[in-house]
């Protein structure tokens, strides 16, 4: 099998020293592990000028895209990483479904309006990346066999002599503003719950938007926001006429490395507290909340059920329960499970049957997505979808969209969230949901007139 070309960089723990130089780019796509502040990730992964773009037709469904994507990869051509040189990614596809991308899965209803008009997905099609391994402390020019000398060369002069970048101004028009007021959530909470107590669900996820006008570059709110909340599985991919998706996401949705799979669901949620002794007790609190654990071990489930759709009978497991996750602004309760990928079911069969995720949806999913098509006013577009990569080989890394915001014709929009259950408060759960983005939210405001 042909082998990558490898050219190594100086090695750079802050993607910016790179990503600056190629921001408007058409496709320019960062993954970023927040190093050195988020210490689970171990890659960051640059790249731009997609040999091609794949979106969804209006009326495609999920399996019809799903295997336009296979034949992109197959398009490119295989590969694989030089010996001795580990690589999440060595060409493929990079890009994003948005939640939405889950009405060509499920027959869903149509209640809320889609006003954002954001693609349901899009991916590129990318012949190189610029790969940093935190681990290795190692940055490099990770080259496909396919891609022309003559793009090799211009992407070698690029990097090689990189000037610097001044930053370039952003601004918001207004402070953020809530879709719906309190009495319209406690309404929603309340319906909710009467589902549940009529045995409709057992937990759905409820959310409210968030949003202002802006002027100026995405990429300098982008930088400031991790700078704030640095996470693993945070991204900037540019959209057309100068928008973005910025996203700051603790949340890994599914990985598969060798047919090996893991997702990393999180449920249950605390602020950081303002003393060291206020912080202890707030993290106690949560691993020993049995509402957050019940919550948390009922998406587990749905979890267990859903990579078991794709994964080899028996190797579906739950290596860690209930475990500890602290980030700057909240404490976070997650839990792992992991499978093998079944013969005949490659990486897109595990989307297609694992999308979205359930930690953002409720349970049962498809009841919990129909109960939030009535109750959420507006789609979710990016909200609660995933960005990821999915090379050639079938290695795939992706996030679940949450503390996520786009940036689109003039507008940016945020959106915080959290999980319904039968004794829910719901004056607690308005709050949770702004203790979810609040870090974010109060960082750009800082770039109000």
């Amino acid at each position: 099998m042909p082998s990558c070309s490898i050219h190594v960089l100086p090695y750079s723990a802050d993607p910016a020293v790179y990503f600056s130089a190629l921001s408007r780019a058409p496709g320019a796509v960062l993954l970023d592990a927040g190093r050195p502040a988020a210490e689970r990730g171990r890659y960051d992964l640059i790249s731009a000028w997609p040999l091609a773009e794949l979106a969804p037709a209006p009326d495609e469904s999920a399996n019809d895209f799903l295997q336009r994507l296979r034949e992109g990869l197959a398009q490119l051509g295989a590969a694989e990483a030089p010996v001795d040189c580990p690589l999440p990614f060595v060409g493929g596809l990079i890009g994003y479904l948005g939640y939405d991308f889950g009405r060509r899965l499920e027959k869903l209803p149509g209640q809320a309006r889609d006003d954002l008009g954001l693609s349901d997905a899009l991916f590129g099609l990318y012949g190189w990346a610029l790969i940093s391994d935190h681990q290795r402390k190692s940055s490099q020019l990770v080259f496909h066999p396919s891609l022309a000398a003559a793009e090799r060369e211009r992407l070698l002069s690029l990097f090689g002599a990189l000037p610097e970048q001044p930053e370039e101004p952003f601004k918001l028009l207004g402070a953020f503003q809530t879709d719906i007021n309190e009495a319209t959530y406690r309404q929603a909470i309340e319906r909710i719950q009467g589902y549940i107590q009529a045995g409709d669900c057992y937990q759905v996820n409820f959310a409210q938007r968030f949003r202002t006008r802006y002027q100026g570059a995405p990429w300098t709110a982008y930088q400031a926001l991790r700078a704030a909340c640095p996470t693993p599985f945070s991204g900037y991919l540019a959209l057309a006429d100068d928008g973005a998706i910025i996203s700051l996401s603790p949340e890994r949705f599914l990985h598969v490395s060798q047919g090996h799979v893991e997702t990393r669901p999180i449920k249950g949620t605390r602020p950081r507290g303002s003393t060291p002794e206020e912080d202890r007790a707030q993290a106690e609190a949560l691993l020993s909340s049995l509402k957050d654990r019940a919550e948390n071990l009922m998406i587990v489930d749905l979890l267990r059920n859903d990579l078991g759709r794709n994964c080899k009978i028996g190797s579906v497991r739950v290596p860690e329960l209930f475990a500890l996750e602290s980030y700057p602004n909240v404490h976070h309760l997650v839990s792992a499970v992991t499978g093998e990928l079944a013969s005949g079911k490659d990486t897109l069969d595990l989307i297609a049957g694992s999308f979205p995720g359930g930690s953002i949806t409720g349970a049962p999913k498809i009841r919990a997505m129909q109960i939030i098509d009535e109750l959420e006013p507006t789609r979710r577009a990016l909200y609660c979808g995933s960005l990821l990569y999915l090379d050639v080989r079938g290695e795939m890394d992706s996030s679940i969209a949450i503390r996520s915001l786009l940036a689109k014709d003039g507008q940016i929009s945020c959106w915080g969230g959290g999980g319904i259950v039968a004794d829910s408060d719901w004056q607690a759960e308005y709050q949770e949901s702004i203790t979810k983005v609040k870090v974010l939210l109060d960082t750009l405001e800082r770039f109000c007139d």
